[in-house]
This record gives structure tokens, C-alpha cells and sequence, in this order.
């Protein structure tokens, strides 16, 4: 119990600290990050918040993502919704300043790929699952059979393609993150020397089938006098 208390605990830690990612990036404002010109754009669009944006689109991945078969963890749920939750939390409470100085824009922007890159490395090493995006990248480069940064790079061209015509920022900054967002990331890993390919991950399929065996246990064997 004290070691499953200890990983939900570095789970919504991880969750936190990429929703503060996002709203550095965000709060920079030199040009959203691919996925966050669509939940800007859908946010302008249909009268919504940043956070209820990301949480409709995690749920519509995910359905996707089901559908494809790519396996999805408590961790997956998680990001799914309270990524959302802690974002609005944070730019509905103002609690990231905003900075006219383009110095310390720049360092925002750059400061909040960093803390990208370590909230990457707490959720994901927890072992409970991916985000739903990096799901969806995955599952279509199965189906698709083509590389991963073909498929990575066609879903943030889409995804940047349909939030600026829905209204989303489009600026230098997104052309940067797009690029170097993946550096900031390989960079937490190598300061926390943490391999992604040594995590074995739990999913939420796994679970139900451990409850079910516990729930339906199978018949102990027959004593020595056979009855």
C-alpha cells in the first residue's frame, strides 16, 4: 500500500508539474505549443476554458486510441482529465505571471519545457500508462507502418492547422517548441539518468483481470486423502 501510495503520489506530482509547463508556455506568449493552439482555438470557439478543451480532446483520444487497441493505464486516465484541471487552476488564478519583457518571455518559454521534460519523467516512470497523445502517436505508427517522426510531426501540423483556423496563437514560439520541445525532454531523462525503455508499465486491463481472479478465486487442490 505504501509503495502504490508513493507512485499516485509522483503520478499527480508529474501532472502538476506539466500543466505548469504548459501555462509557462502559454504565459510566455510568443506562440502556443501544437496541442495547446487547438485547445485555445476550441476554447475561443465553443466558449470554454484552455483545461475543459484538453480534457475533451484527451477523451476523444482516448476513445481513438481504444479503438486501436493501444493500451490505456490509470496514468493515461489521469493525465487525461487532471492536466486540464490543474491548468485552469493555474491561469484562471493567475498564479504564472505574465512578462512584457521578451528576455523573460523567452526564458519562460524555455523554463516551461524544461519542467515539460521533468513532469514527463515523473509520470511516465511511474509505470501506469502514457498521456493519450503519446498513445495516439503510437497507435498510428502501428497502423500506419511509417516512423515516428513522420507520425508526430503530421498530427502537430494538423492539430496547429486546425487551432489557428479555429482561432488558436500561432508565433515563433510554436515553430521552437515543435522543434526542441523532444531535447528538453531527452534532457530531464539524462539528468535524472532514467531510461523510458526499463519502465514496465501497468495497464488498466491488468487490473480487471486481477480483480476478477480475486473476486472468482480457483478451487484448491484436493487434500492427500483425495476429498
Amino acid at each position: 500500500m505504501k509503495e502504490t501510495g508513493l507512485r499516485v503520489i509522483r503520478l499527480f506530482v508529474g501532472i502538476f508539474l506539466y500543466s505548469t509547463g504548459i501555462a509557462l508556455t502559454i504565459n510566455a506568449n510568443i506562440g502556443l505549443a501544437p496541442w495547446d493552439v487547438l485547445h485555445q482555438g476550441l476554447s475561443k470557439t465553443i466558449g470554454i476554458t484552455i483545461g475543459q478543451a484538453s480534457i475533451g480532446m484527451g477523451i476523444i483520444i482516448v476513445i481513438i486510441n481504444s479503438i486501436m487497441k493501444e493500451n490505456v493505464g490509470w496514468g493515461t486516465l489521469s493525465n487525461m482529465l487532471f492536466v486540464g484541471v490543474f491548468l485552469d487552476l493555474l491561469l484562471l488564478n493567475h498564479l504564472i505571471p505574465v512578462f512584457e519583457n521578451i528576455v523573460a518571455r523567452a526564458a519562460m518559454m524555455f523554463g516551461g519545457m524544461f519542467v515539460l521534460g521533468v513532469a514527463s519523467f515523473l509520470y511516465i516512470g511511474v509505470g501506469l500508462g502514457a498521456g493519450p497523445r503519446d498513445g495516439l502517436m503510437v497507435g498510428l505508427t502501428k497502423r500506419t507502418g511509417k516512423s515516428v517522426r513522420l507520425i508526430r510531426s503530421s498530427i502537430e501540423t494538423c492539430v496547429v492547422g486546425m487551432g489557428y483556423l479555429l482561432g488558436g496563437s500561432v508565433g515563433a514560439g510554436t515553430l521552437i517548441m515543435a522543434l526542441s520541445i523532444g531535447y528538453f525532454v531527452q534532457l530531464a531523462f539524462q539528468l535524472f539518468k532514467f531510461d523510458v525503455n526499463n519502465v514496465e508499465h501497468r495497464f488498466i486491463d491488468q487490473d480487471i483481470k486481477a480483480l476478477k481472479k480475486l473476486m472468482h478465486p480457483k478451487a484448491t487442490d484436493v487434500d492427500a486423502d483425495g476429498r
